[in-house]
């Protein structure tokens, strides 16, 4: 697997914990927190991946 493939499928992750976030925000904003959290680090993650 070449890198940039890592990277995109990091945004990729990213994106979708973004979208999981949005979908719970008005039943269980805890989850909602938590998948942030995750989308952040995914998607910092694969800026830091692109940047190495």
């Amino acid at each position: 697997m070449s890198s940039g493939v890592i990277g995109v499928l990091l945004l990729a992750l990213g994106g979708f914990l973004v979208g999981g976030v949005y979908s719970t925000w008005k039943t269980a904003k805890f989850l909602a927190v938590v998948l942030g959290i995750a989308a952040l680090l995914a998607i910092g993650g694969a800026i830091f991946w692109f940047m190495g």
